[in-house]
């Protein structure tokens, strides 16, 4: 059997913290399990015990600094590459010191999107790689028309900008036969307030909190929508599972969206604008009856068309040239090849 090499696999949050970060560290030691062999921890030090891997994977600049300075000082001849997430691309490389120094020391960058490269300095575009997350795809269920069920999936921060759905909730009437279901945990408590008030006040949202993925998964199969309104995004998760379920979504105009739906796609309204987000809530809601400006039909063929790009086996594929180094001036330690 041939040798595998070992790869440390660095991520900020393990299962407890239930987020985004977890979710690609957790889907990327499966993929790579055939190739590699993967630990996943929080941290990596030279004190811990064991002979030292073949390769060092981060995730997150900033908060895998540490981590992506100890291996550079220690094995400086062994590849490490860095995969950026949104508050990587789009705050921390420009302001934050410690991200930037994981940038310069990093072999390799992987981004989770199309547009990703474009948020970084041009000198550093050569040393990228695309990887479009993947998941398992669903079915796309039979909805009725009598409402529009619509769904938003994210924990409450200020980066995903839950203000703007609950303005446009508030701007809905409840006789419209639009609701919405809002699931994620309060993680800035005034915007768990807000969401509490605007659930009290408005019958046709509701705001769920934190559930499991696998639950999460079936209401977004389940809804005629997801709604995304992040200002800030590096390649979310819930797009793709919704675009993977045959569920259309409906998503803020930034380059993380941009980058998973297509530059041409029509499901798009301006970050922070909730009366342009009712607006197309109310053309889909029309479009369930008859003619409407923006239909649900058009949003459900673009994401069909855009669903082999969330293939498990094309994920697998690009994260395999990203960890590829037989060719690379950082090769892996003797012996060993991915």
């Amino acid at each position: 059997m041939p040798h595998k090499p070992s790869l440390i696999l660095v991520t900020p949050a393990l299962a407890d913290a239930n987020n985004g970060n977890w979710q690609t560290a957790r889907r990327w030691a499966r993929l790579l399990s055939g190739h590699w062999r993967v630990t996943v921890t929080r941290r990596w030090d030279a004190s811990l015990p064991g002979p030292a891997p073949d390769a060092l994977l981060a995730l997150h600049a900033r908060r895998s600094a540490d981590s992506v300075a100890a291996w550079a000082q220690h094995h400086p001849d062994r590849p490490l590459v860095l995969a950026l997430t949104g508050t990587d691309l789009y705050r921390d490389i420009g302001t934050d010191a410690s991200a930037q120094a994981s940038l310069r020391l990093a072999h390799r960058l992987i981004v989770l999107q199309d547009r990703g490269p474009l948020g970084l300095p041009e000198a550093l575009r050569d040393r990228c790689h695309v990887v479009l997350q993947s998941c398992s795809a669903r079915r796309t269920l039979p909805k009725p028309v009598s409402r529009l069920r619509v769904v938003m999936v994210g924990h409450l921060r200020e980066e995903k900008d839950p203000a703007t759905l609950l303005a446009a909730v508030r701007r809905i009437r409840p006789d419209e036969g639009i609701f919405i279901d809002h699931i994620g945990a309060a993680l800035d408590p005034e915007l768990g307030e807000a969401a509490q008030r605007t659930a009290a006040d408005c019958p046709h949202y509701r705001w769920l909190g934190a559930l499991p993925h696998s639950p999460t998964r079936e209401r977004i199969q389940r809804a005629h929508l997801l709604v995304h309104t992040s200002r800030l995004e590096g390649g979310a998760h819930v797009v793709m599972e919704a675009v993977r379920s045959g569920t259309p979504v409906l998503a803020s105009h930034m380059d993380g969206n941009v980058g998973m739906l297509g530059e041409g796609y029509a499901g798009y309204f301006p970050v922070g604008d909730a009366y342009a987000l009712v607006d197309a809530l109310r053309s889909l809601r029309a479009s369930q009856q008859g003619p409407a400006p923006l239909t649900l039909a058009a949003l459900q063929a673009q994401c069909a068309h855009r669903a082999p790009l969330f293939d498990p086996a094309s994920e697998r594929a690009a994260l395999l040239r990203a960890l590829d180094f037989t060719r690379s001036p950082y090769p892996l330690s003797a012996g060993a090849s991915p």
